[in-house]
């Protein structure tokens, strides 16, 4: 199997009473991290390192599967892929539509995959890119689901276990689980890509495909955070099944912090992400962290952004 490269990051962690930022009424998530986006330092996190299905979450994974392979093989994300026979057992009541047999480029199904969570659009990427990647003794989307894991074991992701491209969690007899501390270190990763963060702060986008039948289509994408736009919030990504609960990712950032040393200026980006998973109001839940989360960000920055012995303020 062709192996992609990837780039690990440090965390830290503290703790704190969900309650001081809640919305009146609101129940606290299963889990949640904040987290500076430039170094992974965790800033806060709750329930941080518990093992829980994560939904669509995981179509992060595999966009940055495809996007690392096309940067690495000079792949032309063009190109198109055939939507699979298994797409029928999927089900995407919130997605395009696609059928058996429909054609589509790899950049129209990776914005299909991440702005309105489409389940086909992420199996038609595995099963089209697994079979590049394969070494002919498992399956395309198998092989896909590796190179996923492969991914989450470079960036420090020792608590995950990817089985698909799409976050299901009832199609296999085990189920896929991640962490939030483990899904923040792969939203730093993916936030550090260019082409990435313009996939996922998109609002609406039209895509073209070809049916089966050889007729030309379009479809209106939008994005199903409905944060987008809103605090500086330009990424990254919903989920929701049964059992996971509703979660969500946000990524925002501010103007970067520039300061003299000597002759020279440093200039630092500042750029939150905040993880919320199993719960049942995540917008304003995700909303309410980020904003705890940036009066927390300054608090390190001012302590000289310490990567040991920080602790949140009470």
């Amino acid at each position: 199997m062709t192996s992609l490269r990837f780039v690990s990051f440090l965390a830290g962690f503290g703790a704190f009473s969900f309650a001081a930022i809640a919305p009146a009424g609101a129940q606290a998530p299963a889990a949640y991290v904040i987290s500076d986006s430039t170094t992974g330092f965790v800033l806060e996190q709750s329930a941080g390192t518990k093992k829980r299905p994560v939904a669509s979450l995981t179509k992060i994974a595999t966009a940055l599967v495809v996007l690392d392979w096309a940067a690495q093989t000079k792949a032309d994300l063009s190109q198109l892929a055939t939507v699979p026979t298994t797409a029928g057992r999927l089900g995407t009541p919130q997605g395009v539509g696609f059928q058996p047999g429909d054609q589509c480029s790899l950049r129209d199904l990776i914005y299909a995959a991440l702005m309105q969570s489409d389940n086909v659009a992420a199996e038609t990427l595995a099963e089209h890119v697994g079979a590049e990647l394969r070494d002919g003794q498992l399956p395309p989307t198998a092989a896909f689901a590796a190179q996923m894991n492969a991914l989450a074991r470079q960036l420090g992701m020792l608590q995950t276990r990817f089985l698909n491209a799409h976050g299901l969690d009832h199609l296999e007899r085990s189920i896929p689980v991640s962490t939030a501390a483990d899904l923040a270190k792969l939203t730093t990763y993916a936030m550090a890509s260019t082409a990435f963060r313009f996939y996922v702060s998109q609002k609406e986008r039209k895509i073209t495909l070809t049916t089966a039948a050889g007729e030309p289509s379009s479809y209106l994408l939008r994005n199903t955070n409905e944060l987008l736009g809103r605090s500086s919030i330009d990424g990254v990504k919903t989920g929701a099944t049964a059992r996971a609960g509703q979660c969500i990712i946000v990524s925002a950032a501010r103007a970067p912090e520039s300061r003299q040393q000597g002759d020279e200026y440093i200039i630092t980006p500042r750029r939150l992400n905040v993880v919320v998973l199993g719960s049942a109001d995540r917008f304003n839940v995700a909303s309410g962290l980020l904003q705890r989360g940036w009066r927390l960000y300054d608090s390190w920055a001012a302590a000289g952004r310490p990567t040991k012995g920080w602790q949140p303020p009470r």
